[in-house]
């Protein structure tokens, strides 16, 4: 596949993945909210377990909830189960076209482990596969009875997986793979469960038989946990755009405090959706964890040097600066590239003259030092004791000497 293909495969497939996850978390969004907001009144008809009046484009909506089913069933039934499928299927499709078609330079970091691209993405079909059988099991047993150590359990093994991805594939593909485990979890739940759970109500109301309530019970507990998850899952959909989160020593830790940050806001949404005054503490939370997210982040992937350098012992220069770009990042960042699959500069960053490096100055040393995402997996072999050179030429405010 030629590079300019490459790259609008990749548009259309990202294109398509969030024009289906907006459907399908909208979707979530306004059921978990209508759930909330139903009423049990005098006068509903035997079955309704609430109801609920809604306002919208000029408009009246009167809604009743059957606690398990309505005693017969309607001529015409409408399942949202498509959004989820799409936004996991063009998922999965974008994985292929940029992590595992791209693995050497998205995937593979040599420094951590010598793995060949079908390897890499091995593992990361591995995870998906396997997390999910692992946390299904997990709500299937005992401890599945138990909202708050569900949770208490996730909140350590999503970062676990991170860390654990991230010793021997890049942090951005460790990072965004984890995402790829939630989301892939989130659509398991309404394939595997959900859905299945409502189409044995609809046939039991078919066959005039009562349907078994533990069937809507089980739904609901992963519906939920959707709720839950959901802002988590969408944070780590756009940090490849934000290497301070994946790219970080401590993404895992990063991680975790999404997991809170997101879970938090949901709650609070939650509650006010229910009718009553949501408590203040939600947002002390993600505000705290943000903050200290950012603090997580100020600590540079360089080391300080145990021994001194040729690089540490040059003067920082625009010179010597030039010098490391000419050598390491520019196979990407030219007018014309020359790695495989790249057919333009990443994000139009060019970095061939002094003044583009200039212009760039706080980027690159965003990148190359503070994070180490670039160059990706660490492909050209840049030094620490060169990272940390053009980190004092920008700490000296780029001069142009």
């Amino acid at each position: 596949m030629t590079p300019i293909l490459l790259d609008w495969s990749a548009l259309a497939l990202r294109w398509l993945h969030l024009i289906a996850g907006i459907a399908w978390i909208g979707s979530s969004f306004y059921f978990m909210a209508l759930d909330a907001s139903l009423k049990k009144r005098a006068g509903l008809p035997e079955g309704v377990s609430g109801e609920t009046w809604q306002v919208h484009g000029g408009g009246f909506y009167r809604m009743w909830k059957y606690g398990v089913a309505p005693p017969e069933m309607p001529a015409e039934l409408t399942w949202f189960k498509w959004e989820a499928y799409t936004t996991l299927l063009s998922g999965l499709a974008l994985l292929v076209v940029v992590y595992y078609l791209g693995a050497e330079l998205y995937m593979i970091d040599p420094a951590k482990a010598e793995l060949g691209p079908w390897t890499a993405a091995a593992i990361g079909l591995a995870v998906l596969v396997l997390g999910w059988v692992a946390y299904d099991m997990l709500c299937k047993s005992p401890l599945g009875n138990d909202q708050r150590t569900l949770a208490l359990i996730g909140l350590v093994a999503f970062p676990l997986v991170c860390l654990a991805l991230d010793q021997v594939l890049t942090g951005r593909a460790a990072f965004l793979h984890v995402g790829a485990l939630i989301g892939t979890i989130m659509v398991a739940n309404v394939a595997m469960i959900i859905i299945p759970n409502q189409k044995k109500v609809v046939a039991s109301l078919l066959a005039h038989a009562a349907p078994d309530p533990a069937l809507g019970a089980q739904a609901k507990q992963r519906s939920v946990h959707n709720n839950y998850l959901t802002l988590p899952v969408l944070f780590i959909m756009i940090s490849n755009h934000y290497p301070q989160t994946f790219a970080s020593p401590f993404n895992w830790l990063i991680l975790a405090l999404v997991l809170v940050i997101g879970a938090s806001i949901r709650h609070y949404f939650n509650i006010m959706h229910a009718g009553t005054k949501p408590p203040w503490w939600p947002w002390a939370v993600a505000a705290l964890g943000f903050i200290v997210a950012i603090w997580i982040a100020s600590f540079p992937a360089t080391p300080p040097p145990l021994v001194d350098t040729a690089a540490d012992e040059r003067p920082a220069t625009l010179a010597a600066v030039e010098e490391i770009v000419q050598g390491r990042c520019i196979m990407c960042h030219g007018q014309e590239t020359h790695w495989p699959g790249l057919a333009h500069a990443p994000k139009g960053v060019v970095l061939e003259t002094p003044r583009d490096l200039r212009i760039h100055a706080a980027a690159i040393r965003d990148q190359v030092y503070q994070t180490h995402a670039m160059p990706p997996g660490n492909v050209s072999m840049i030094e620490d004791g060169e990272r940390r050179l053009i980190a004092r030429w920008v700490d000296a405010g780029a001069p142009p000497e």
